[in-house]
């Protein structure tokens, strides 16, 4: 399956299960983990627990199992790893803390003169 259908297929379970504020990051040249992030938010622990599970079955049913699951146990912040593309489903309240938008959209850091140096 290409990233764009992978992609597509979970913002549809996202969008069909009520996902909250979904962004969809390209986080490729800022960490070799992945190419994309995206993140949503559910209204309750169940409702992430239940958004996970989703995603994590429908991707596998397409042919995409998941590299691993965290967190549905939890339901604050669970993590989908389908390789290229990892999904964050959170509380309101934890993402708020967490804010990945604002640390994935940051530009990378810039090594010194004095530091590239001394390496």
């Amino acid at each position: 399956m290409q990233i764009e259908q992978l992609k597509q297929l979970v913002l549809d379970v996202l969008a069909d299960m009520k996902a909250r504020d979904v962004t969809v990051m390209d986080v490729r040249g800022k960490t070799v983990v992945t190419d994309f992030m995206i993140v949503a938010s559910g209204t309750s622990d169940r409702h992430v627990k239940a958004l996970a599970e989703t995603v994590a079955f429908r991707a596998k049913d397409a042919g995409e199992p998941p590299l691993g699951i965290e967190g549905v146990k939890e339901g604050e912040w669970a993590l989908v790893d389908l390789n290229s593309l990892v999904v964050h489903i959170m509380l309101p309240k934890v993402r708020d803390f967490y804010n990945l938008e604002r640390l994935w959209s940051a530009p990378p850091p810039v090594a010194s003169q004095a530091m590239v140096h001394h390496l």
